[in-house]
């Protein structure tokens, strides 16, 4: 039971710590674009750590093919939620090219 209450107590303290760096990144009514942002930026990181586990995993069991799918699988995820705009510019273009 002490053991789930500090863990609830250390959860409770960075919660509290992300938001005061959201406080002080700017003025008090970007909160939510701020604390966005920095929670987009930990859940990049922590995609990019699994994947690399995942391949790992491939590599070593030697398993080739299925890593290359993952790696590509891996890079349209990631190309679609990391970076959206970027995406629907290159989906504009190819439409406009094929489209004339």
């Amino acid at each position: 039971m002490r053991r789930v209450l500090m863990v609830g107590c250390l959860t409770v303290m960075a919660f509290f710590a992300a938001l005061s760096s959201a406080f002080a990144a700017g003025d008090g009514e970007q909160v939510g674009e701020n604390l966005g942002e920095l929670l987009g930026g930990w859940a990049k990181s922590l995609y990019l750590g699994i994947a690399s586990l995942v391949a790992l995993m491939f590599l070593l069991n030697r398993r080739f093919a299925d890593l290359a799918i993952f790696m590509v699988a891996a890079l349209i995820v990631g190309g679609f939620v990391m970076a959206p705009d970027d995406i629907a510019g290159t989906v504009r273009e190819i439409w406009q090219t094929v489209a004339g």
